[in-house]
C-alpha cells in the first residue's frame, strides 16, 4: 500500500472483474492506527474502487458478517500477527473471513496481513527472536515476508524449517505478492523490478530455495 506505487493494489482490484469493486481495509494488526487507515484511503482513493475499513476497536458496523460479505476485497494490513489472530477469533472474524473466501471474496494483505492466511508464519516480536506462529490455515505450509528487507528473516526461517520446527513454505521479498486460486499458487507478481519469491524446503537435510518466476507488473501495463 504505497500511494506512489500502486501496481500491486491495481493488480488486486483487477482480479474482481468489477468496474468499482468494494475494498475493505482491516488494520487490526496495527491496533487500528489512524495514520495507517489514512494511508489506505490516500492510496485507494486514487484507484477505481469503493474503499472502506473495518475496525474492531472502534466498530461502526451493525452486523460484522453482513458487512464483510458485501465486500469484493478484504485487504489486511501489517503489524502484530498474534494480536490480529487473537482479536479475530474473539470477534469470530476468522470464521466470517472463511465464509467470505468460500463466497469468492478476494482475501489479500501485506506482512501480517499475508502471514495470517497460511498454516504457519514467521513473526517478529519486539526485542526477541523470530518464531513460528500458528495461523488460520486457509493456505498450506508456512510464509515468511520481508525476506530481503530484514536481516534476521532468512536465517531464522531456514533454521526453523531445517530443524523441523516449521513447515516448508514460501518466502517473499518486499514488494512481492503470491497469487493463490483455490489454494494453489497461480503466480508471483511484484511492484519492484528486482524483487523475488521462493519456495523453501528441505532436501537431504539441506535448505533448498527454488526461485519462483516473478512477474514485474509494470511490464504488464
Amino acid at each position: 500500500m504505497e500511494p506512489e506505487n500502486l501496481l500491486l493494489d491495481n493488480y488486486i482490484l483487477a482480479q474482481t472483474k468489477r468496474d468499482l469493486p468494494k475494498v475493505c481495509f482491516v488494520p487490526t494488526a496495527s491496533g487500528d492506527q489512524s495514520n495507517y487507515i489514512e494511508r489506505f484511503y490516500k492510496a485507494f482513493k486514487l484507484l477505481p474502487c469503493q474503499p472502506s475499513h473495518l475496525s474492531l476497536l472502534e466498530p461502526e458496523f451493525k452486523d460484522l458478517e453482513d458487512f464483510v460479505l458485501h465486500q469484493d476485497v478484504i485487504y489486511v494490513g501489517g503489524g502484530n500477527t498474534r494480536n490480529l489472530l487473537i482479536l479475530w477469533k474473539e470477534w469470530g472474524l476468522d470464521q466470517v473471513l472463511k465464509k467470505a473466501y468460500s463466497n469468492g471474496i478476494i482475501l489479500a494483505g501485506l506482512s501480517a496481513g499475508a502471514i495470517c492466511w497460511f498454516e504457519e508464519g514467521l513473526t517478529d516480536p519486539l526485542n526477541a527472536s523470530l518464531y513460528k506462529l500458528d495461523c488460520l490455515g486457509y493456505l498450506k505450509g508456512s510464509y515468511c515476508p520481508h525476506y530481503d528487507g530484514e536481516n534476521k528473516r532468512k536465517p531464522s526461517y531456514h533454521q526453523l524449517i531445517l530443524e523441523g520446527n516449521m513447515k516448508e513454505g514460501y518466502a517473499v521479498d518486499d514488494g512481492v505478492a503470491l497469487h493463490f486460486v483455490n489454494e494453489k499458487l497461480l503466480k508471483s507478481v511484484s511492484s519492484r523490478p528486482k524483487a523475488k519469491s521462493y519456495s523453501v524446503k528441505v532436501v537431504d537435510k539441506k535448505i533448498i530455495e527454488d526461485e519462483i518466476n516473478t512477474i514485474y507488473l509494470s511490464s504488464c501495463l
